[in-house]
């Protein structure tokens, strides 16, 4: 049977696998070598070598991560913002022009604002909630658009499919940072977008123990992409590939239960006296509720609150919870908070931290794998000795 025709979680197993195991080894091995073999007239992009990206280990985890979602092709990266920059990069040269959603993580909002500007790369930012408006913006020069599946840390959707139908009209390529989704919530290239892209950190890994990332999507971009990744060394290294491949495995099981327990949690806090507002679109009260059923199959294991008060409340509250650690990053099998004003985010201005909405007291929460009711009592607890 044919891995493209079986289910996510058969996929998350089996697709890239090697067909006659090395040495009959269930696990694939790590090849830890820098360096191999190469018969004279072998093209320079077409060498093994660690940094060409084109290990045994590389070549499993490019074979299954395209397969995740339903793609021609991936290639991982030694980062979630090598990834990133390394795609706009190759896709983006000086005079030109793209355009991106109007809330993004702070390391991609700095990248454009700064990295790209000193460049000549021209950005404009878009109204996510006014698709109408999104063509006043197009230039001449305008090449692609660039989103999230889902934000952060405000957990806002996009229309993902009027993204796309906007980039086709209008000859661009589309980009979306599928990190807070996964493959298991959302699958990109099933939707028409040219381009996926992950912090394999995250939730593909889902382990808190390597930094890696990913790109998902269309054969010849990718390829570009890999050529530029190439030249500027952001390879993944083969024991981060091993565990990058082995944290895959159980990804479909890890993020059902992250999303069930962010649904418990938000709830929980929807409901509390001492929470102004939580950011959780699974709610059926948010507002991108709607949007979220008709595209996801799940909502991740991210959700955002506000606190009643302001910065001191908020600190105050995650220095009383036992479970969660306050530490930045997501995805993992841990809980993990933070206050993003002083994390995510902190690059910003105040200024441009307020006109985004994200106030001093936000609070975000990944969801880990403990047990949802032991989260639900240790943030109660917490709720009423601060408040």
């Amino acid at each position: 049977m044919k891995t493209n025709r079986m289910k996510l979680a058969t996929r998350l197993i089996h697709a890239g696998e090697p067909q006659q195991p090395f040495a009959g080894a269930v696990s694939m091995p790590i090849f830890q070598s820098s360096t191999f073999l190469a018969t004279e007239g072998t093209p320079y992009h077409d060498l093994k070598y660690i940094r060409l990206n084109n290990t045994p280990n590389h070549q499993v985890l490019h074979a299954k991560l395209a397969a995740l979602e339903n793609a021609p092709a991936a290639l991982v990266t030694a980062s979630g913002m090598a990834a990133i920059t390394t795609t706009l990069l190759t896709l983006l040269k000086p005079g030109d022009h793209f355009l991106a959603q109007d809330c993004l993580y702070g390391g991609t909002l700095d990248f454009i604002s700064q990295d790209l500007a000193g460049l000549g790369i021209a950005c404009d930012f878009i109204d996510y909630r006014r698709p109408e408006t999104w063509k006043d913006k197009l230039r001449p020069g305008t090449r692609a658009i660039y989103v999230e599946t889902i934000t952060n840390p405000l957990m806002q959707i996009i229309d993902l499919e009027e993204v796309v139908r906007f980039a086709k009209r209008h000859g661009l390529i589309s980009v979306v940072d599928n990190t807070f989704a996964s493959p298991v919530n959302f699958r990109p290239a099933e939707k028409g977008f040219d381009l996926s892209l992950h912090s394999c950190t995250k939730y593909l890994n889902g382990h808190s123990d390597i930094v890696a990332g990913a790109v998902i999507g269309r054969q010849d971009l990718v390829e570009a992409v890999r050529r530029k990744l190439n030249h500027l060394g952001g390879s993944l290294d083969p024991h981060a590939c091993f565990l990058l491949q082995r944290g895959l495995k159980t990804l479909a099981v890890r993020m059902e239960h992250h999303n069930r327990t962010a649904m418990v949690l938000a709830q929980f806090l929807a409901d509390h006296p001492a929470v102004e507002k939580v950011n959780y679109p699974g709610l059926a009260r948010d507002p991108h509720h709607n949007l979220a059923t008709r595209l996801l199959d799940g909502c991740s294991g991210m959700l955002s609150f506000a606190v009643r008060g302001g910065k001191q409340q908020a600190a105050a509250f995650i220095q009383a919870l036992e479970i969660p650690l306050c530490a930045p990053s997501l995805g993992g099998v841990e809980s993990l908070i933070t206050r993003p004003a002083a994390t995510s985010h902190a690059g910003m201005s105040p200024e441009q931290r307020e006109a985004a909405g994200i106030k001093d007291q936000l609070v975000r929460v990944s969801a880990g794998l403990e047990d949802p009711a032991d989260l639900v009592a240790d943030f109660r607890q917490a709720l009423e000795k601060v408040f």
